[in-house]
């Protein structure tokens, strides 16, 4: 097997509110909104994309925010942690960060690790940790400054019905290495500088509930159109099903269920978030794929306005 992906593209979860979505990711967080736009399945549900500057894949959480959407429990068949990458000695920076805005959090320890543990507004467990590879992000928000700012992902925890098949599924199908196992957890390491470390729990949950508060699925790096298409061949090859293609403007995708019940895709790096705005404007204007934009009117209807904004410290 030659095809190895580089980690983690990106990932994407269900919340409620776009505007709590938003005062989290970028407000608390200080990931910059490198995307508005819809769910091109869902019209009537905004897709949000937050990343670092030029929301480079390894960096790109994403969300579809639903005011009715039910309430998810996370368990068995999800990511159930999304780790981000900060650089080292920042711990303490963002320690005093979410004391200041009263966000509640817990020290962990995972592999030789510490993390900061936390949940955002709609429940979704994040968690950061200090790690030296990666560059750092150009992105400064809210009085975050760089040298402090989250880099990217530092990876994700898998919550699988059946790690074993999981584990198998990471090394033998996307070409991830075995490198570590304690704490109730096994780590593998793709070739990537950020979104590259990603964690099985070894002892299954009970099954998860999709809705907001959860991940909805994990994808995996692909370097181009045509390597896609051998990850399809591969991955079919391997016994699973596979979409065809699916066209997100930003990137391709393929998707398919490994056996412990987590949705997988494989996406294409290019073309990335420039392709249809400003780099220097990402993220300020609803963006629509053409077979949309004759709807935009009614569209735009059906969202309820938002907007990235600094956030009031509460604590001080």
């Amino acid at each position: 097997m030659t095809l190895q992906t580089a980690g983690i593209h990106h990932i994407t979860a269900f919340v409620q509110d776009a505007q709590r979505n938003a005062d989290f990711y970028a407000g608390i967080l200080g990931l910059r909104l490198v995307k508005k736009t819809i769910n091109f399945d869902a019209p009537e549900v905004y897709h949000l994309y937050f990343g670092n500057e030029n929301g480079a894949p390894g960096t790109i959480i994403t969300f579809f925010p639903s005011p009715i959407g039910r309430k998810g429990r996370i368990g068995s068949g999800m990511v159930g942690v999304t780790t981000y990458a900060v650089p080292a000695g920042s711990l303490g920076f963002w320690e005093q960060r979410l004391n200041a805005y009263d966000i509640p959090y817990t020290t962990v320890h995972r592999i030789g690790e510490t993390y900061l543990s936390l949940a955002d507004y709609d429940g979704l467990r994040v968690e950061l940790v200090e790690r030296e590879e990666g560059p750092l992000s150009a992105w400064s928000f809210g009085g975050i400054p760089v040298e402090h700012a989250i880099k990217g992902f530092g990876g994700a925890v898998l919550y699988s019905i059946n790690p074993a098949s999981t584990e198998d599924t990471l090394v033998n199908t996307l070409g991830f290495e075995r490198i570590a196992e304690g704490d109730g957890y096994v780590r593998f390491r793709a070739a990537g500088p950020y979104g590259n470390i990603v964690d099985i729990k070894t002892d299954p949950l009970p099954f998860g509930a999709g809705g907001s508060g959860t991940v909805h699925h994990i994808a995996w790096r692909a370097k181009d159109d045509a390597e896609q298409l051998e990850w399809k061949d591969f991955v079919e090859s391997r016994g699973f099903h596979v979409t065809p293609v699916q066209d997100r403007n930003y990137f391709n995708a393929i998707y398919f269920r490994e056996e412990g019940g987590i949705l997988f895709e494989i996406a294409t790096d290019p073309p990335g978030f420039a392709v249809d705005e400003d780099s220097e404007h990402l993220g300020e204007k609803l963006m629509l794929p053409a077979w949309y934009e004759p709807h935009r009117a009614a569209i735009e209807t059906n969202l309820a306005p938002f907007e990235v904004r600094e956030i009031e410290v509460k604590s001080e």
